[in-house]
Order: C-alpha cells, then structure tokens, then sequence
C-alpha cells in the first residue's frame, strides 16, 4: 500500500507508478546513496520551487552526486507528473540518486537515477503533540545538513513519536543542545524571546524556516540546551508540508501558551508571503 499517485517521472519518461522499474542495484536503493526534496503543490504550482531546487543541488554536492540535468529540465518534468495526476493540491516529491553500483560503498560512475513522484497533501490539526528521544544528530557528520535518503534515524525516532501518539519527535546534537524534529524544524520561546537553532547545530536549512526567518523579525538563531525544553511556554514546527504548526505538549506537558502570539506572527507572514508568490 502506498500514498504515491497513478503515475511518475522515472529518468525523464512518465511511466504509470505501480510498474515502474528501478535497479535493485541502484545505490540509492543499497546503501541510501542520495538526495531529496519534498515540495508543497498548491493551485497546481510547487511552492518555493527555486529554493527546492538550489537546496537540492546543496545535497547532492555535497554528496558528490552528479545531477545531470539543469533546473529547467527538472521543472518541465514536474509539469509533466503534476499535469498527468491532475494535481491541484498536494505534493510534489523529487529524489535523485547516484545511480547503480556495485554492492558495498564505493560507486559504479554510472548516471544519476531521477525520480518525481506526486502524493496527496496531509491535513494538518492546528496543533501537535512532540516527544523528545534519546537519539542525536551528529552536528559534525558528513551528511550534517544535507537532504539525503538515508532516514533510518528518523524513522525511528518517528515510530517512537507516533507510538506515543505524538507526530513528531525532536532531537538534540551530540552538544546537547536542541536541532530538530524528524522532518520539521522548531522554534521556541524561551525567556520571551523566540529561538531556532542555528544551521551549525546541525539542522536542515528546512525551506519554511528559511522564509519565516525572512519574514518574521526578532527571531533569534541561538543554541539552546536541550533540557530547556522543559521549561519552554510556546513552541511550534516548520516544514514543506506543515507550513507553520503549534506544539501542544512536549513530553506530556502542555505548554502555557498554544498557537500563541509568536506563533501566530510566523503564520500569518508565511500565509502573506505564500499568498503573494508561488515561488518567493
């Protein structure tokens, strides 16, 4: 069972979802040799579609992926998958591998595998409930800030979120101090000031926290302990596909002030921003 829609770009050819073909030696699918991007549809357009496509090409390079095609061949065959599927809203997925390989690390200089893909848009409740895990991100690693398909981790810490019945799950770096969510960044409000990590904690350069951070001043990009959690009042998360979220409860704790006005700040001027542009 899968939530993907009837058909996909596979290397440039549309080709119906059910039967596309891939290498059980493609790297990607061995060892999770590639990159990602998840992209927000709405009245038929990708949202943000050049910061998508510059963060992708981050990923990759920083990988030593060779992408292959420019971004003017990359949006055409988002046109063609969002046009076959019909899609008005919904999302848009773009994931570009190293290619087949021969089994193990090492790569088989063999062209990049490209696929777009289109799903449905999950509905959002106002807010959401997080857990914190005992897992790190490794803020030093090679792959610290990229996009890639290795998501093992956050699969994971996920499970263990949604065993609790929460949505999403926060992790610390390997200095203790707050990153980020499974797929999603987060913000706080500490001491009255509102804080994000900043990118050398470790985090992604998620899309939405970058056009919040535009759009929003005053917010703060400082490390903050992990265990400050505990004693944050409002909080909420950003990603492609939340837009901006509140947090409910941390751990269990509710927090004193829900979908409040830091909150509220960061929706509304990244509902004016999106409003105003489909790729600000």
């Amino acid at each position: 069972m899968h939530d993907a829609h009837d058909h996909l770009s596979l290397n440039g050819s549309l080709v119906a979802a059910d039967t596309a073909g891939l290498s059980v030696l493609d790297h990607g699918f061995t060892v999770g040799d590639g990159v990602f991007e998840t992209v927000k549809v709405t009245a038929r357009e990708p949202f943000a579609m050049a910061r998508h496509l510059r963060r992708l090409r981050r990923s990759a390079h920083g990988l030593g992926i060779e992408v292959g095609v420019d971004d003017d061949e990359l949006r055409a065959r988002a046109t063609e998958v969002l046009a076959a599927n019909d899609v008005v809203v919904g999302r848009l997925r773009i994931t570009v591998t190293s290619g087949v390989a021969p089994l193990g690390s090492g790569r088989g200089g063999s062209p990049a595998t490209i696929v777009l893909a289109t799903a449905d848009l999950p509905v959002n409740a106002p807010s959401t409930d997080v857990v914190t895990v005992p897992w790190t991100r490794n803020e030093r690693a090679a792959t610290a800030g990229l996009k890639t398909t290795s998501y093992a981790d956050n699969v994971i810490a996920l499970a263990r979120a949604n065993a609790e019945g929460c949505s999403e799950a926060l992790l610390a770096n390997t200095a203790g101090m707050l990153c980020e969510g499974t797929g999603s960044n987060v913000f706080v409000v500490a001491d009255g000031v509102l804080v994000t990590p900043p990118l050398r904690s470790g985090c992604l350069a998620g899309i939405t926290r970058e056009l919040v951070l535009e759009a929003v001043p005053r917010i703060v990009e400082a490390d903050l302990p992990f265990a400050e959690l505990d004693s944050v009042s409002e909080a909420f998360l950003t990603s492609s596909t939340r837009d901006v979220q509140a947090i409910g409860s941390i751990d269990g704790r509710p927090l004193t002030t829900v979908g409040g006005p830091a909150t509220r700040a960061a929706a509304d001027a990244f509902a004016a921003l999106a409003a105003a542009a489909s790729d600000p």
